[in-house]
């Protein structure tokens, strides 16, 4: 067993619109989507087929220039239906009209026993060539793991405390098999350990409770208790020239399914939740689906804004978007595009708000689940240092001070204050409870950038 840790710092926010534990299939007569956006640190990627070819999921689509070997490869298979670009000719997105059932490029497959004998090369080897190796993000950056690197452990999250996170019963009842699978590929590509982080009080699905061959951590308290960056942080911080490799459960059991299947199977199940969705539910799909075929007919009106994610770091899509690579779920609420007078200084006890002078409710009702649009009551105003980042980030680091550095882009104070420690999930609670309305996630990634150009 590994270590208790209880955080303290944080904020949970509750809203309404959680999805009840329904899992409903998908008609797949719909379109599906890879979108290089979706990761990070991509340099170039170079487009490996065109608009009519015909292909099985598994096969490659795209790489990055830079890292020929990491492959992103189609989730389903029908026919290439648009190859996206946007200004100076940057790749968005790529379009497959998906067959009705799904044809898998088949790979070699590898009994429970013969796993246990592989050696690491040829383990990274296949996952490199079947498309799951972009499931292995590289802190830190947050970048997709570079293959030539050996991280100094892996950490998976087994919980999100995300608001209106999925729960991960639902979503990974009965791969079991092959998320033991996952784990016992990726002990093999570092020379120390995998830690399998769990919450102390949320229920605990039967493939992380079973898991064997890992360092089994417990945490407890509020968001950001389930972000990895967190853990990390209190399992063993990374210092500068550190490597550590995440893997969140759905890309660990989707590489067990290629060593024990043969397939790159992207079949999943995804979250519609939010206070504008008239059943909030789950639904059986595959990576990279249509907004449009979750959402179509479902939804109490059409004023709405559509997140793939969670409301805090996940990604604006248009009806005819398509769902991330990395997200579970699909946040649909109220757009917030009105004017409302002095609406920042009026207590209110229907406002969900950190500070106690805005949100009276928060505090006198723990309970209560809030209904919340994308207004932010507010533009960008002076940088004002009020010491409210420090409480809801459970690091040891000066959130303030790392974000004043980056603006003055002083790379020695940002290695000191810890860049290196966090990307933007983790900082994700100051954007929502600063009064100064700054964009904290896009200052920590151009930080990020600066940090790696330099």
């Amino acid at each position: 067993m590994g270590k208790f840790i209880r955080i303290k710092k944080g904020f949970n926010i509750n809203l309404a619109g959680k999805a009840a534990p329904k899992v409903t299939p998908i008609e797949h007569s719909d379109t599906f989507a890879v979108k290089p956006p979706d990761f990070q640190g991509m340099y170039i990627p170079k487009v490996l087929v065109k608009e009519g070819d015909v292909v099985k999921a598994g096969t490659p689509l795209f790489h990055d220039k830079r890292h020929t070997n990491v492959i992103h490869v189609a989730p389903v298979s029908g026919e290439i239906v648009e190859v996206k670009r946007g200004e100076k000719r940057k790749l968005l997105e790529i379009r497959i009209l998906a067959d009705k059932q799904v044809d898998h490029k088949p790979f070699k497959k590898y009994s429970t026993s013969e796993i246990a004998k592989l050696g690491a090369e040829e383990a990274k080897e296949l996952m490199l060539e079947a498309g799951v190796w972009p499931n292995i993000v590289q802190r830190p950056f947050g970048f997709i793991a570079d293959p030539e690197t050996k991280p100094k452990a892996i950490h998976i999250s087994a919980f999100d405390t995300h608001p209106l996170a999925p729960d991960y019963s639902v979503l990974f009842k009965g791969e079991d098999v092959y998320f033991q699978a996952g784990l016992d590929i990726l002990k093999k590509l570092t020379t120390g350990s995998v830690h399998l982080n769990l919450h102390t009080t949320s229920e605990i699905s039967s493939a992380f409770s079973q898991a064997s061959g890992v360092e089994l951590n417990k945490f407890s308290g509020p968001h950001p208790a389930g972000c990895v960056g967190v853990q990390i942080h209190h399992l063993d911080p990374i210092n500068k020239g550190d490597i550590v490799w995440t893997v969140n459960p759905f890309g660990v059991i989707q590489i067990g399914k290629l060593f024990l299947n043969g397939i790159y199977d992207a079949s999943r199940i995804i979250a519609l939740v939010g206070s504008e969705v008239k059943e909030p539910q789950y639904y059986k799909t595959y990576t990279g689906a249509s907004i449009k075929s979750l959402i179509e007919g479902k939804l109490t009106n059409d004023h709405v804004r559509v997140i793939s994610g969670n409301v805090l770091t996940g990604t604006r899509v248009a009806n005819d978007g398509y769902v991330g690579f990395f997200d579970s779920y699909v946040t649909v609420i109220p757009e917030g595009d009105y004017y409302e007078f002095m609406g920042w200084i009026a207590p209110s006890v229907n406002k969900l708000s950190f500070h106690r002078a805005f949100g009276l409710m928060s505090f006198l009702a723990s309970g209560k689940e809030f209904k919340v649009d994308s207004n932010t009551h507010g533009e960008p105003r002076a940088f004002v240092q009020t010491g409210v980042f420090e409480r809801v980030v459970p690091m040891d680091i000066l959130p303030t001070y790392l974000l004043k550095s980056i603006l003055a882009e002083d790379i020695d104070e940002m290695e000191e204050l810890g860049i290196y420690e966090v990307i933007e999930e983790d900082l994700a609670l100051c954007e929502f409870v600063d009064v100064s309305k700054h964009n904290v996630q896009k200052i920590l990634r151009d930080g990020i950038e600066l940090l790696q150009n330099s």
